[in-house]
């Protein structure tokens, strides 16, 4: 007698689908997701996917936001190095694989601003605590002043890097143009936030 495998339900079978979603979009991605696909490789229904998710793209922006959130910032000793190594990643981020599916599904998404919030709230979220973090390590080791802790002047480097990608039209940047950003508009801005406090 066949031993019948034991039914998922809420969190569980969710967490499944994401996971089936998220391999789905990883080998094929966006244009190779289909609600079928995932389905099969989650042992399970269509019908389950689309109580949760109205649609492919619905299911493929909430797939490519949890292979997007494993990112863990550098940690060099060094302000200067953290911001650098961290635009690079950034860089490598855009043109790799998973770049090219945040692409897809900001061009898929068109203009429906409820479906690219959902890629970008996040993004912004994370961005923000990521910059944070690298700039809070900075203040410990006494690098720069807890005046620099600000959101907006924590993610200019990523701002500026962003603008490049837009005004250029490429998902990469050259290095040079990296630590320009860092060298010339980044750092003097960290350390003027201290020393205007100072001063004044």
């Amino acid at each position: 007698m066949t031993k019948r495998a034991t039914r998922r339900r809420g969190a569980e079978l969710e967490d499944a689908l994401l996971r089936a979603a998220a391999d789905e979009l990883a080998e094929s991605g966006y244009a190779g997701l289909t609600m079928d696909r995932v389905a099969r490789r989650a042992g399970t229904n269509k019908n389950a996917l689309y109580r949760r998710w109205p649609d492919r793209l619905a299911l493929g922006i909430a797939a490519y936001r949890l292979l997007a959130k494993s990112f863990q910032p550098p940690d060099t000793g060094a302000l200067r190095e953290d911001a650098l190594e961290t635009l690079r990643l950034a860089n490598r981020h855009w043109s790799s694989p998973l770049g090219a599916i945040l692409r897809e599904l900001m061009a898929a998404a068109g203009s429906a601003q409820e479906l690219l919030a959902q890629l970008s709230d996040r993004s912004a979220d994370t961005t923000a605590a990521t910059w944070l973090l690298i700039l809070g390590r900075a203040v410990a080791r006494g690098e720069a002043h807890p005046e620099a802790l600000h959101p907006r002047v924590a993610t200019v480097a990523i701002d500026l890097l962003r603008n490049e990608f837009v005004t250029r039209g490429a998902p990469t940047a050259p290095d040079e143009v990296l630590r320009e950003i860092v060298d010339e508009v980044y750092l003097p801005l960290v350390r003027a936030r201290g020393s205007v406090t100072e001063r004044g």
